[in-house]
């Protein structure tokens, strides 16, 4: 019993660690009674388990938002989840007598690992719940982002709270306690003093938030009432001495779509070049459009003060079960899976658009929405030349659970870990303006129509560390604990559980 009480306890914590509680400082001993519990485990079936055990509890809490879509959504995607856990769990089994060093390393080279494949597999990955997000709530801490990224905190994370476990123990080792703080700790203090900052030209922007009439149930005529508030809202923009207040209006993905979209239906496209033409300033909007029998793109298009499409980014990476469909033909027993009819077409990769700001160029890159959560799609869009980024998503379809506060929290931890400031534009909320230490400037609420004013600075500090390397740490870590499980032989020195431990 006490086993399971550890387990969910390390669950708890780790779901109180991020929105909606958002206490991101619980985040360094969240994992170490899940890791105790393990390294404690009789058999692997015990394990095996408790990992699964602590994977459903953790995603499945977290993860309540999704149970609005209904349980063939939830289900699947917490299963996943625990499965991982679980194969996490067995790894560490195989390891639990080892020497305390050997261990150490492995539980944090293991957990690098899991995370790195969970947010690249199966279907591109999911990286929610990912240990380094949770860091972004501290803002000392966040700014030492742009040496290791959001990865490499998780493996610092992990690391401190598996050198508890070692601490903790009769004759605990308290080596690996004080060299983790110790690093955790000169990070902090070099995140204070040197604190990421774009430092280049304020570029005024307007976040347009339209709302939907009817989210999640999407009522008759929901995309031209969608498009009108959006064109309403932003008609309502002062534009100074036919100059303009702003330099950049960004509207979210899915602010028009069906027969109201600027790429077919010329009125549509003509009343928003008019707005960026009055306003003398670039327009960046998301919709869809049908792509051919069985496909539709997700998309932004990039408006010109002059009433041009000068461009447009195509979504690369979609939401599995919610934007296509994997293995269609064989799941057609499935009805729920028929509300997503059309898979989305894939894009090429990042494009950047140059904008021209009263005289200087300053290069913007866009993801949308799910991909906002994948550190390296926003990465690529700032090493193909983006200096601020939009991204532009909708929350619609989860009512008021903290999806978007979980988005926006990954969002504003990959701020810092690229030195970008990021507008993150939703329809029915949550929009915000993120600066480049991570810092939420202005921020809406949920399922309000609203315009968000705010300043973006173009980058023009050296790029971030992490931007060229990329997840250096968690690599580095991973083949560690691959390096281990190849070499290891019979344990010279094992671990032993006094029975007065054990109280199941």
């Amino acid at each position: 019993m006490q086993l399971i009480v550890a387990t969910a306890l390390s669950a708890f914590l780790m779901w109180a660690s991020f929105p909606p509680l958002d206490f991101g400082f619980l985040i360094f001993v969240a994992p170490a009674p899940f890791l105790w519990a393990i390294r404690s485990a009789r058999s692997p079936r015990e394990a095996g388990w408790l990992g699964f055990l602590f994977g459903a509890l953790f995603w499945g809490a977290m993860l309540s938002w999704i149970f609005v879509l209904g349980a063939v959504a939830w289900f699947p995607l917490t299963a996943v989840m625990g499965a991982y856990a679980a194969a996490y769990a067995l790894v560490m089994y195989l390891a639990r007598t080892w020497e305390p060093w050997r261990w150490w390393l492995m539980a944090t080279g293991s957990w690098a690992a899991w995370e790195f494949l969970r947010a690249r597999w199966p279907f591109g990955g999911f990286p929610w719940g990912s240990t380094g997000y949770a860091v972004g709530t501290l803002d000392w801490p966040r700014g030492a982002a742009q040496w290791i990224g959001p990865t490499g905190w998780g493996v610092l994370v992990v690391a401190f709270a598996a050198s508890l476990v070692l601490a903790a123990e009769e004759e605990g080792d308290r080596r690996w306690t004080e060299l983790t703080g110790g690093i955790i700790l000169a990070l902090t203090i070099m995140g204070a003093i040197w604190g990421p900052s774009a430092g280049g030209k304020p570029v005024q922007v307007a976040i347009v938030q339209g709302n939907s009439p009817c989210p999640r149930v999407h009522c008759p005529n929901e995309k031209q009432q969608i498009y009108n508030s959006h064109l309403r809202l932003t008609r309502r923009i002062v534009a100074a001495e036919g100059t303009g207040d702003v330099d950049l209006v960004v509207w979210g993905e899915d602010s028009f779509g069906g027969a109201y979209n600027p790429t077919f239906n010329t009125e549509v496209a003509s009343q928003m070049a008019g707005e960026a033409v009055r306003l003398d300033a670039f327009l960046i909007a998301g919709g869809t459009r049908p792509a051919g029998p069985g496909y539709f793109d997700n998309f932004n298009v990039v408006f010109s003060p002059e009433g041009s499409i000068v461009g447009e980014y195509l979504k690369t990476h979609p939401v599995p079960f919610g934007e296509y469909v994997p293995f269609r033909e064989l799941l057609r027993f499935i009805p729920q899976l028929d509300d997503v009819p059309n898979d989305m077409t894939r894009g090429e990769g990042p494009v950047v658009f140059p904008l021209d700001v009263d005289g200087e160029e300053v290069v913007m890159g866009s993801v949308i929405s799910f991909e906002g959560a994948f550190v390296r799609t926003v990465r690529s869009e700032v090493n193909a030349g983006a200096r601020i980024v939009v991204v532009a998503t909708n929350e619609g379809s989860y009512g008021r659970g903290s999806a978007s506060d979980q988005l926006i929290g990954m969002v504003r931890m990959i701020a810092p870990s690229l030195g970008v400031d990021i507008a993150h534009a939703a329809v029915t909320g949550k929009s915000a303006i993120i600066h480049a230490d991570g810092t939420i400037v202005e921020t809406t609420e949920l399922f309000t129509e609203e315009i968000l004013f705010g300043v973006l600075r173009d980058q023009r500090s050296p790029r971030t560390f992490y931007s060229i390397t990329g997840d250096w740490l968690q690599v580095a870590m991973m083949l560690v604990a691959v390096g281990l499980l190849l070499g290891s032989r019979t344990p010279q020195r094992g671990f032993k559980i006094r029975p007065e431990r054990r109280r199941d």
